[in-house]
């Protein structure tokens, strides 16, 4: 397993949430970590003053990714902050509920470039100094609805679905250069992105319960620790959906 003190790790939607523990999580293994927001500032700095407690370099970045240019610059200013990115972890995303009757072409859009393109445009912004260095870590957080469908909506689904297949590309490109990329499929979490869904309920989950944001950061660090994973898809479900 390698080693990632000093490793500069870039998460994006790192404001709270699974953003949240997972830049935690990376701290606490020695990296220096960029927090995006796009939004929520507060959040983002109170998750930079823990970092800094554990005596890691931290620092808030603010950015609207639907904008691709937006998503580009965060990465070269990441670069002038903290150093050329070690570890990306695209967590940014958005789930409005729609129905099929309710579903409109301006929801398909905005979950494609909030959930989708902004997954590719930070990549191809970070790659050019992983490729260079031959060390790099792509983990992308989709959904178990990338698998079935979901509950939230098609938007939502497709959107998660195409971050397997990009990952899936990077993998299969880059696995001779040291730089893996993977993805994670969670269900169910229990942060403010389920709250507001009543047909989002612990009875869908066979353990019975939500999962908790630390159960997803702690598998994002072993991959980020992990050189020999690639092109996986990690289901952290509570078995809701069993892959072979």
């Amino acid at each position: 397993m390698d080693n990632l003190t000093s490793k500069v790790a870039l998460v994006t939607g790192g404001s709270r949430g699974l953003g949240r523990e997972i830049a935690l999580g990376l701290a606490n293994e020695g990296c220096d970590v960029a927090v995006h927001f796009n939004a929520d500032k507060q959040s983002a700095d109170a998750v930079v003053d823990e970092i800094k407690a554990k005596g890691r370099r931290a620092v808030a970045i603010g950015a609207d990714l639907s904008d691709p240019a937006r998503a580009a610059e965060l990465v070269r200013m990441v670069g002038a902050s903290l150093g050329s990115i070690d570890v990306l972890v695209n967590n940014a995303g958005i789930n409005p509920s729609r129905t099929i009757d309710q579903v409109s072409g301006q929801d398909w859009e905005r979950s494609l470039q909030v959930n989708l393109s902004p997954a590719f445009h930070t990549t191809q912004t970070a790659l050019p100094e992983m490729r260079r260095r031959k060390w790099g870590r792509l983990i992308f957080i989709s959904s178990i609805a990338a698998q079935t469908g979901g509950i939230i909506g098609p938007h939502y689904a497709a959107s998660k679905a195409g971050l397997i297949g990009l990952a899936h590309y990077y993998a299969n490109a880059l696995a001779k250069e040291g730089i893996t990329a993977n993805v994670l499929a969670p269900a169910l979490i229990e942060t403010d992105m389920i709250t507001n869904n009543p047909a989002i309920k612990p009875t869908l989950i066979p353990v019975g319960r939500f999962g908790q944001p630390d159960e997803v950061a702690s598998v994002a660090v072993n991959l980020a620790r992990n050189g020999y994973i690639t092109g996986q898809t990690i289901n952290i479900n509570g078995g809701w959906y069993m892959s072979s």
